[in-house]
């Protein structure tokens, strides 16, 4: 055997077929006994190849198929090294590490929160150089409020392609996530005089706190064909915040008339409509339903974001905004926190270069895959169950067999080590039968089945 200059790596490959599958499955064996701990560096593929009397293709295609999964990271000038939180059933009993592991829940399915190992760590890197090396000196110093215009013009691009959002770069507002964008919108609009913002109930409730902040709320239902604009009308608001697309939490998409209803409202009123796009690129059993925006450029708000598609690291967001409120939401976000340039050219890159949409067409074939083993096991798992909103998203509502509260449920999941957000957590009335709110995207890959199994068992 040819000498090697890396760690030496003995490894069993007999039992499991295909001498690529046989070193895959003896890498995880290895890190979920706890042989190989977290932060270690593992052996070139040269030299992994050269012990263990393989192809060099084989060992890189085993190395790369494990990072997808999560049980390895492979960083340039880092090499390959085991992932961070594959082994804790390893730390020993009554370290302090051990306690805190006790203390935090093992399994994490709260809704809202994309896998943070599908963070498409080689497209960003490679963006990032590219800005770096060749990013005009402008970008270093005060910029345009509104964000850069490289940004600003592939977004119009992609949004109108994809979403069928109709807007000039012009009247996009590049910001730093939803969160200030709704709190940028919460601001001009209390400036106009507007006093009342209707709100979807049920909501995320950081969101109805920000808007409070500055506006009156108003709670307006949800039926099965999304917001009720009777309600909306009757609660004299003047400024509707929704998620047509795919509701949070409850998941249903707005029905076609439900819509038309909606922007007549906007039209007799001359109201507001702020439309939260927030995961409007996953959407698994029919075509991707085009922003309601496009019916109404000039009376709706469109805001999206990258929290959803790459993670809520990079903290890009964007307003498509109508003429009328241009100037002052321009005016605020000159006052508010700047979006990082160089992160917002970054992106551009990814789009231009295609890897935005590579990366979106990965991770939700990855989503449907998990969503559709949620659905199977609470079918066979847990009889009386039920899973909705569905057709789109990272999350699904899981709505309780009969006799069971949303406090027992989550106490049993408490024992079973699982986190998982109730309905309850969302509603501010008591309109919905018994719910969990499961975020089937959150776990990485190598650990969704475990924490699937864990919320059947506890549930069951």
């Amino acid at each position: 055997m040819a000498e090697t200059l890396g760690p030496e790596l003995p490894l069993d490959l007999s039992g499991w077929g295909s001498r690529r599958r046989a070193l895959e499955e003896a890498l995880r064996t290895a890190i979920r006994g706890g042989r190989l701990v977290a932060g270690t560096r593992l052996p070139s593929s040269r030299d992994l190849a050269s012990q263990l009397g393989l192809s060099r293709g084989t060992v890189t295609q085993a190395y790369e198929q494990l990072v997808a999964e999560g049980w390895l990271t492979a960083l340039q000038g880092s090499g390959t090294r085991v992932a961070e939180g594959t082994a804790e059933s390893r730390v020993a009993e009554g370290t302090a590490e051990a306690v805190a592991l006790r203390a935090s829940p093992r399994y994490d399915l709260r809704p809202g929160r994309p896998d943070a190992y599908a963070f498409p760590r080689q497209a960003w890197a490679r963006a990032m150089r590219h800005v770096l090396r060749e990013a005009p000196t402008e970008v270093f110093g005060f910029g345009d409020p509104r964000g850069r215009i490289e940004l600003r013009t592939a977004l119009a691009s992609y949004l109108g392609r994809t979403r069928g959002v109709r807007i000039d770069p012009a009247n996009l507002i590049v910001c730093s996530g939803y969160t200030q964008a709704l709190g940028l919108l919460a601001e001009v609009f209390a400036e106009l005089g507007v006093r009342t913002a209707g709100m979807e109930d049920p909501a995320t409730d950081d969101h109805v706190r920000l808007l409070a902040g500055r506006l009156r709320v108003a709670d307006i239902p949800i039926d099965c064909a999304g917001l009720r604009v009777d309600a909306l009308r009757a609660s004299g608001a003047e400024v509707a915040v929704c998620t047509p697309a795919h509701q949070f939490p409850l998941g249903m998409s707005m029905a076609p008339e439900r819509r038309s209803e909606l922007l007549a409202w906007a039209d007799d009123s001359l109201g507001w409509i702020v439309e939260d796009d927030y995961d409007g690129e996953f959407r698994y059993d029919r075509h991707p339903i085009a922003a309601l925006q496009s019916r109404r450029p000039s009376r709706i708000v469109y805001v999206g974001s990258t929290s959803k598609t790459i993670g809520p690291a990079v903290r890009l967001g964007w307003i498509a905004c109508p003429p009328l409120l241009l100037e002052p939401l321009t005016e605020a976000k000159r006052r508010a926190r700047e979006t990082h340039p160089l992160d917002q050219l970054a992106l551009t890159r990814m789009i231009d270069m295609g890897d935005y949409d590579h990366h979106l067409r990965t991770v939700r074939r990855g989503y449907r895959r998990r969503r559709d083993t949620l659905v199977a096991a609470v079918r066979s798992g847990l009889p009386g169950a039920r899973v909705r909103g569905i057709d789109a998203g990272l999350h699904a509502v899981l709505e309780l067999p009969s006799g069971l509260t949303e406090q027992a449920a989550l106490e049993a999941l408490r024992a079973a080590s699982v986190d998982a957000h109730s309905l309850g957590r969302y509603a501010r009335s008591d309109r919905h039968p018994p719910s969990l709110v499961v975020g089937y995207a959150t776990p990485p890959a190598h650990a969704y089945p475990a924490a699937l199994d864990a919320l059947i068992r506890g549930l069951g």
